[in-house]
């Protein structure tokens, strides 16, 4: 399947999304930077999210509206979080703009009717289900119903909600779908990101799987790509030092750029199966060790384990041979440092 102009699966280099999230903290030159940091770091894709606080949630004080503590959210409402998380809608044609500008695509994530219609009007390349969204299955079949890409989330999900989601995209026509392997902490701590669950999901579902990283481990994304992963996802901010919702499990431009780096080194180290000597190996091959006279030795006298020895380089008759000629005679004078040959041995 293809998102704008990249191809996604396997074969072919991971799909590096960058996400911008909240970081922009309300500035739309920021904003821009941002996406112009990204461009630098590696980043295939821009993501954004398309939401008001009110299509997410009602403005209410009440105890199941407050966010509760062990998160870096704790005591505030989901109101206030979100209406200090958003990104201007007004924005986000412009900042489409800027990233296939600089030869990326940028694409959002929906969270109710309102915002597919607005990003269908956009004509966004892919869609991205969040991990808390994957049991809405209305706003799963409207967004499937677009016929775009759909990058699905699967972060809390069980193996019978994943099905569940599956089947609703698929029934709505859909069949470009990729699952993304998620850990909804935030930052995800490496012992529960369970990353062998990507080939596995891969082969269950007979879909592409990337990963939507939380982490700040540079280990974790690579290890993925290792593992089959077809895209990864990640938060982006110019610096953790700056305030913001989600700057605390982001990555920094420089930290970016050094996974990009470590992942295309990963494709690069995987290659394809093979048992043939590549073209650095066949110039090592003479350093093998091979049979050499390391004595003079007169002809007609017999060669002997004193007189021939397996020794580096690989100039002379390969080691298994040396059995086979032990015992024989020298057929001309041989002197020492020579590699042998079948025409040197009676």
């Amino acid at each position: 399947m293809k998102i704008g102009k990249h191809s996604i699966g396997t074969g072919h280099p991971a799909y590096i999304v960058a996400e911008m999230s909240a970081n922009h903290g309300q500035s739309y030159e920021k904003a821009v930077e941002i996406i112009h940091a990204m461009k630098e770091a590696g980043a295939d894709a821009v993501k954004l999210q398309t939401y008001t606080a009110d299509t997410m949630t009602i403005d209410s004080p009440g105890p199941e509206f407050r966010i509760g503590k062990g998160t870096m959210w704790e005591g505030k409402t989901l109101h206030e979080l979100y209406g200090e998380a958003f990104t201007p809608w007004e924005w986000q044609p412009k900042l489409k703009k800027v990233a296939e500008g600089l030869g990326m695509d940028l694409f959002s994530t929906p969270f109710d009717a309102t915002s597919v219609d607005f990003l269908k009007k956009m004509d966004v390349p892919a869609y991205k289900i969040a991990s808390f969204e994957l049991t809405d299955l209305p706003l799963l079949a409207l967004t499937a119903a677009t016929g775009k890409p759909v990058i699905l989330s699967t972060g809390m999900a069980d193996l019978a909600e994943i099905e569940e989601a599956v089947r609703t995209i698929r029934n709505a026509g859909n069949t470009e779908l990729i699952l993304l392997k998620c850990t909804s902490a935030y930052p995800s701590p490496p012992e529960e990101m369970n990353l062998r669950t990507i080939p596995d999901m891969a082969e269950r579902f007979g879909l592409p799987v990337g990963l939507s990283d939380h982490s700040l481990a540079p280990e974790v994304p690579v290890t993925a790509v290792a593992l089959g992963a077809c895209m990864i996802e990640k938060h982006f901010c110019l610096s953790r030092k700056e305030p913001g919702p989600d700057t605390a499990f982001s990555l920094e431009p420089q930290e970016f750029r050094r996974m990009v780096d470590a992942i295309r080194t990963t494709e690069r180290a995987l290659g394809k199966v093979s048992y043939e000597r590549t073209p650095e190996e066949r110039k090592s091959v003479i350093f093998r060790r091979s049979l050499f006279a390391v004595k003079d030795i007169a002809k007609g006298e017999t060669l002997t384990k004193e007189n021939v020895r397996s020794i580096r380089p690989g100039n002379g008759l390969p080691p298994k041979e040396l059995p086979k000629i032990l015992g024989k005679r020298a057929k001309k004078d041989i002197g020492q440092g020579t590699p042998l040959a079948q025409e040197l041995i009676e």
